[in-house]
């Protein structure tokens, strides 16, 4: 693997480019890195949350109940208000595990905080009881969750900033630059987003391990709860992976099954890993066991969540569903925010858009791309203060050339920006 100096050193070649008094400038510069990509360095570290996590959980439930105020706004006013609901706090309960199945003692706590608006002309709205449902009814994708006698949710949303409710709604006689509806809503932080593309087989091994398990494996492994934890370094050609899984007791009698099923697990993601990677990889599952002390890994709930685990919005996976410290990260969580116009929720998910568009349409003439776009508060999310696109090429590619598509891909994706809306309120977009 290739070592890289300390001193990473970019040429910045921004594109002429003449703006017609019509449109608007996107402020995209974009630059090529004299580096090597993250694949070809000699480290590498990729953690995912698995679903059942209990800061998973808190980005889920935000972004259920951001999707159910936001149809609840459309059913009544056919457009979404102003609302942010990634606040949401997990406060872990109690209980007693065993073998053959054991009990619940205190529940889990769930708040739902943030802020919307909750009245219109006088009309006070349904939104606790909204929110309140959306919960349960995402919590229920746990199935040893029992989500009315194990999990009390409590709603404190409250009604947001005036200040950034009438910057939510106001503009549209100041933004009719060329007649698009996506000018006419203004950012309401001063915020960026970011991302790359493409995965590296790394990355790509601790996603789909991940998905597996709390997928298709899920099938021949009843035991083994929703709350996984994946881990992976690289040094070289060679990977190592932790993973934790809680296991859920009912299913497991003895001592002797549980080690039964650890092994088979270790089998079947081996052989899942395969598919995303050449890298030998060595792997250990519930590192923490010790069978000497009666040590396991067992939960009655199949999540941590059950016993004294809590959970946050915005302290898992980025919108990419990683977490990646060799990696452009942003510390903002894109789960409950309002899909509008929040760039701490929209440019992460446009940054992840236009990295991989780059790279697909490269061809292989570039390895990697990285993808940063600012914002200004009270400035047309279509229009950022700044859009920076990182080329890493490959050998004998023409920069020049690439470095047009780039920006026509980022200039298009700016343009249509309001996608990113419509998919987020049909729930096709994961934001963790």
């Amino acid at each position: 693997m290739a070592k890289v100096s300390a001193k990473v050193k970019a040429t910045a070649k921004p594109v002429a480019r003449k703006v017609s008094p019509k449109k608007l400038s996107k402020n995209i510069v974009v630059e090529s890195m004299m580096a090597a990509p993250l694949a070809q360095q000699n480290v590498e570290l990729v953690e995912r949350k698995g679903i059942g996590h209990p800061d998973s959980i808190s980005d889920g439930v935000a972004e259920a109940v951001s999707r159910a105020l936001c149809k609840m706004y459309l059913e009544r006013y056919g457009e979404i208000l102003h609302h942010n609901t990634d606040q949401n706090e997990v406060v872990g309960g109690q209980s007693s595990p065993k073998f053959g199945g054991g009990k619940m003692l205190e529940p889990i706590y769930l708040l739902l905080s943030g802020r919307a608006i909750t009245q219109v002309n006088g009309e006070r709205l349904p939104f606790s009881t909204t929110a309140i449902a959306a919960a349960k009814e995402y919590l229920s994708r746990f199935p040893n969750l029992d989500v009315e006698n194990d999990v009390i949710v409590d709603c404190k949303i409250g009604k947001g900033s005036f200040d950034l409710i009438k910057n939510f709604e106001a503009l549209k006689d100041q933004c009719k630059m060329d007649g698009n509806g996506n000018h006419c809503l203004l950012a309401n932080d001063t915020s960026f987003g970011c991302s790359f593309a493409p995965y590296s087989q790394t990355e790509l091994v601790c996603l789909e391990t991940e998905r597996y398990i709390n997928g298709a494996m899920k099938k021949k492994l009843k035991e083994t709860g929703e709350d996984v934890k994946v881990m992976c370094s690289r040094r070289g050609d060679e990977m190592s992976m932790t993973i934790a899984c809680a296991m859920v007791d009912r299913y497991i009698p003895d001592p002797d099954h549980y080690a039964s099923v650890i092994e088979e697990m270790k089998e079947r993601v081996l052989d899942n890993a395969t598919k995303y990677t050449d890298y030998e990889i060595s792997l250990a599952i519930n590192h923490a066991d010790n069978p000497a002390t009666g040590n396991f890994y067992l939960t009655v709930t199949g999540l941590s969540a059950e016993n004294g685990d809590d959970g946050s919005v915005g302290r898992g996976n980025r919108m990419n569903g990683l977490i990646t410290p060799y990696r452009t990260m942003s510390m903002e969580a894109s789960a409950g925010k309002n899909p509008i116009t929040h760039v701490g929720k929209m440019y992460n998910i446009l940054a992840n858009w236009i990295a991989n568009d780059i790279v697909k349409k490269s061809n292989g003439n570039i390895l990697e791309a990285d993808v940063r776009i600012l914002s200004q508060i009270g400035r047309p999310i279509s229009d950022p203060e700044t859009c920076s696109v990182q080329l890493f090429m490959a050998p004998g590619a023409d920069f020049n050339k690439w470095q047009k598509e780039a920006y026509a891909i980022s200039d298009e994706w700016l343009e249509n920006i309001g996608k990113v809306t419509e998919k987020v309120v049909k729930g096709q977009v994961t934001v963790f």
